[in-house]
């Protein structure tokens, strides 16, 4: 520091002093001990006695602390460095000592008991989406790539568009009690998806192409029918829609879903809502079309139903059926499923027995 004229500049040094020889001394019995100490801890509540004696609030690492009050000023500095640096050593050694008991306790458990402790939990078994929902995924997505959307209706349905838009007379047999169930007289739980496709024409115009999935209910029960299963039924109306067309909606869908080797059949048949209709058989999956149980010995099976739809249901949405036409079908979900897995009773779908969910 540069003073008045006159006179020189000084540089002042502050000494550095060490601890008192007592407190070097002491701190060396302490390390002495603690190292004796340690060496023969064997067991884990011996080692936690051993760091209450030196780190505890009455231990000698406080002692010490509480000494180094009464040193001078400028030895507290060395003092204080010289105790945090065992107290830190302490810590450290007290650590692996710990850890080294944990892993003897735990071998000698596993000798004892015949139980390993340091072996993993078991994990909880990932669950897996139900085969039917997955056979319906993977329909929804092929019609999807064809253009279609989905549409979605209620499950308890009037009279009128369960039946009478669709075209079924008051006399049908779908109608009687033994076949579906009434709510009230003019109220059912529905018995197909199609009241989806009346609801979706009386509120869009054509052209459109719409699949309804859902859950359909009837009256039925045994190896191959349930009172509760599921349905996708497809509509397409345009100008100059052919059957012609459907059958190619039909080949594609059916080859992505059985494979391109799969033989395809149509057959006529009756639908009160459309005409013509036809039922579409595949070539036995499980005989290759040479004849089982399965397909009764014909080599083939039913897979669903279709046809073109008939002018009296457009009348029902005043759609002009010498413009417009339509082609319709339906499948149920759960009749895939079996094919396509080999399943011979329907009724597995839904008794939620993993041992069956676990295969999908």
């Amino acid at each position: 520091m540069t003073e008045a004229a006159g006179t020189s500049s000084r540089l002042y040094h502050t000494p550095i002093s060490l601890p008192s020889p007592h407190m070097i001394e002491k701190l060396e019995q302490h390390r002495e001990d603690f190292s004796a100490r340690i060496t023969v801890v064997s067991a884990l509540q011996e080692l936690k006695q051993l760091q209450t004696d030196f780190l505890g609030k009455k231990g000698c690492v406080s002692l010490m602390l509480k000494e180094m009050r009464s040193l001078p000023a400028e030895e507290k500095p060395q003092a204080g460095k010289h105790i945090n640096e065992f107290k830190e050593n302490v810590e450290s050694l007290l650590q692996a000592k710990t850890l080294e008991l944990e892993e003897k306790s735990d071998q000698a458990s596993v000798t004892a008991d015949g139980f390993d402790t340091t072996l993993s939990g078991r994990g909880e078994s990932p669950g897996s989406v139900h085969p039917v929902t997955q056979v319906m995924d993977e329909i929804i997505s092929i019609f999807f790539s064809l253009g279609f959307s989905v549409e979605e209706g209620p499950e308890i349905e009037t009279d009128y568009y369960n039946f009478e838009a669709l075209n079924i007379p008051k006399d049908h047999p779908a109608r009687d009690m033994q076949d579906t169930f009434y709510v009230n007289e003019d109220i059912v739980l529905r018995t197909h998806t199609s009241p989806v496709q009346i609801h979706v024409m009386e509120k869009q115009p054509p052209p459109l192409r719409v699949i309804a999935p859902g859950r359909v209910f009837r009256c039925d029960s045994d190896i191959s029918h349930t009172p509760m299963f599921h349905q996708i039924e497809g509509l397409m109306v345009d100008e100059n829609v052919s059957f012609g067309d459907l059958k190619g909606v039909m080949d594609i869908f059916l080859h992505e879903v059985f494979g391109k080797q799969t033989r395809l059949r149509f057959r006529p048949s009756f639908f009160p809502f459309t005409c013509p209709s036809a039922e579409v058989d595949i070539e036995c999956v499980m005989c290759s079309g040479k004849g089982c149980r399965v397909c009764s010995s014909t080599g083939w099976l039913e897979i669903l139903g279709c046809g073109m739809v008939d002018p009296a249901v457009f009348k029902f949405v005043d759609y002009d059926s010498e413009k417009w036409t339509g082609f319709a079908f339906g499948l149920g979900i759960e009749r895939i499923a079996m094919l396509k897995y080999g399943i011979n009773d329907i009724r597995l779908f839904f008794e939620n027995d993993l041992r069956f969910l676990k295969q999908f």
